[in-house]
This record gives structure tokens, sequence and C-alpha cells, in this order.
């Protein structure tokens, strides 16, 4: 089975989302949340920020308390030798969990992920995010044919500050009460055959994006959807996953306050 298949998403199928096959999705709680469907809490660790030692403890925590998936990235200064060290930490922490890469650049990449999150910086229309790290990535993809690439539709969205993802990549995020353009961005990244969508307010958002548009996103694509950014609490996170997120993504809450806070929000996106 692929970490794509495992991970899952909210359409019929990982590969309706692949050939950008429309879907009027799963059935859906009184909230907004898909009955039955995969995810959960994703944790990220931020290699700049976190130990090996660290990122262990927050690892095996997370394989503890239900934890969907595991991810690891920064939007600034790491390279693949910090990258491999922090991850081969979480991997030897919690072998069953898939572990996933958020690169900011090619210079970033491990081979000792299961899974690369291929992101194409779809809010913004600078060349370096949405094609040239790409093909400065193909040595290392062809060199590691084990490590899975999931094409990815990355998407921001004003969280209230600007952030370092914002500030490194110069673009700016979409509005946060302009529901339509998220739909329409990854829709049209469905259509070209991006297979997961990742919604962002980035990290140290101000405020976490918005019910309306996270349902926007779920409606207008079937591969899993990653929602991340200013998320705090264990209400945030249920309020992200009856809008329809697959995976709600919290990192720089455990950098501040370490991995004690996994089990409560782990649950908060489960139930």
């Amino acid at each position: 089975m692929t970490v794509l298949e495992r991970i899952g998403g909210a359409g019929s199928s990982a590969s309706s989302a692949a050939t950008g096959t429309a879907t009027s999705g799963p059935a859906l709680s009184a909230g907004g949340r898909a009955r039955g469907r995969a995810g959960g809490l994703a944790v990220l660790v931020d290699p700049m920020r976190t130990t090996p030692t660290l990122a262990g403890e927050i690892a095996r925590r997370a394989d503890g308390e239900g934890v969907g998936v595991l991810l690891l990235g920064t939007s600034f200064g790491a390279e693949a030798g910090e990258s491999a060290a922090v991850a081969r930490a979480m991997k030897h922490a919690a072998p069953r969990l898939p572990l996933l890469q958020f690169p900011a650049t090619a210079t970033q990449l491990t081979s000792a992920v299961d899974a690369i999150l291929f992101l194409s910086l779809i809010s913004g229309r600078n060349p370096q995010y949405l094609i040239e790290e790409h093909v400065r990535a193909v040595p290392f993809i062809e060199r590691n044919p084990r490590v899975e690439v999931i094409s990815t539709a990355y998407c921001l969205i004003d969280g209230g500050a600007v952030t370092t993802v914002e500030s490194v990549s110069q673009t700016r995020p979409l509005p946060a009460d302009k529901p339509e353009l998220v739909a329409a961005h990854v829709r049209a990244a469905a259509l070209i055959g991006m297979r997961a969508t990742y919604l962002d307010a980035g990290s140290g958002a101000a405020r976490a994006i918005e019910p309306a548009s996270i349902r926007a996103a779920r409606d207008a694509s079937a591969g899993p959807l990653f929602v991340g950014g200013g998320i705090r609490t264990p209400d945030g996170v249920r309020r992200a996953r009856d809008a329809g997120a697959d995976f709600v993504v919290v990192g720089t809450l455990f950098e501040e306050r370490g991995p004690g806070l996994v089990p409560g929000l782990a649950h908060a996106a489960r139930v």
C-alpha cells in the first residue's frame, strides 16, 4: 500500500484526485465533518527548531496517542543533513506512523522519510515555488525511488500576520474571506493532477483558516486535505476537522510547550 493510499482522503479514492475527477464529496455530519474518513492530527516538526532527541519524544508520544501522520518541514534554513538527523529520530521512535517531508527547497530533501509532499505554491506566482524547486529535486527523486512523491497544492491563506513562508517565498496569501478564490485555486490544481491539498495560514499566524475556506477546498478536491497555521486548541482542531480537513497540522505549539499537548489535540481530531 502506498503512503497516499494509507493517508486516504475524503473523496472516493486517491485516483480521483489525481485525475481531477469531480466528486460531490462524502456524507457529512451536521457540522460538515465527513463520516467514516481517515485523518486526524498531523504533528509538524521543524528541524531547525527541534533537536533529534526532542523530535523523537514528540514522535513517540504521537504514536501512542493516535496521531494520523508526522510531518517534517521548515520554511527557512535547514539543509538535508539537519533534516535527515531529525527524520531518523522520528522514524525510530514511531516506525508505524507515515513520515512526510514538507520541504521548502530541494536542498532540504532527505531519504529518511516515507514520502515527500511535492509542494507547488499555487496561491503565489513565484516560479521558484511553482516549478523551479521541483526541477532541482529530480536528481534526488531519481536516486531515491523508495521515497514516495505526492504532488500537493500548497495554498497560503491570510492568517493576520506576515509569516516566514510569505516572506521567504515573496508571495501574498489569498484573502481570508474569499473562499471562492480558494476553491478555484484548489480545483485548478486538482485538474492539473495534484493529488493532495495543503491550506496554510503559516507558522505564527494570528488566526486560523476560516471553516468556509476549508469547506471550499474540501468541495473542490477529493484528495487528502491538510490544514494548518494558527491552530492552538482542541476546539480549533475540531473546528477544522468539522469543516472538512483530513489532517489538522500543529507544530509551533509543541515547540513552545512540548509533547504533553499531543493527547488532547489528537483526541479532538478523532472525535
